[in-house]
């Protein structure tokens, strides 16, 4: 049974970034991404940060919600 809790400092942690509650809002204040390309699609994903984005998002995985607001963040 997987008992991880799935919130954005797990999510920063899972993609290999620092997670804490500065080193996040600071990767969302320098990282942006224009509306027409995929949260997956931006630029400073590594393949291996991609790749996790875009199967856990395809399978509706429990780190959907959060993704999602990741997702929302990024946005200009």
């Amino acid at each position: 049974m997987d008992m991880t809790t799935h919130d954005m400092p797990t999510l920063f942690a899972q993609l290999g970034l620092d997670n804490s509650p500065s080193d996040i809002t600071a990767f969302i204040a320098s990282h942006k991404i224009p509306a027409d390309i995929s949260l997956s699609a931006a630029s400073f994903w590594s393949n291996a940060q991609a790749s996790f984005l875009i199967e856990n998002w395809k399978q509706d995985a429990d780190w959907c919600v959060v993704i999602d607001e990741l997702n929302v963040l990024l946005r200009h």
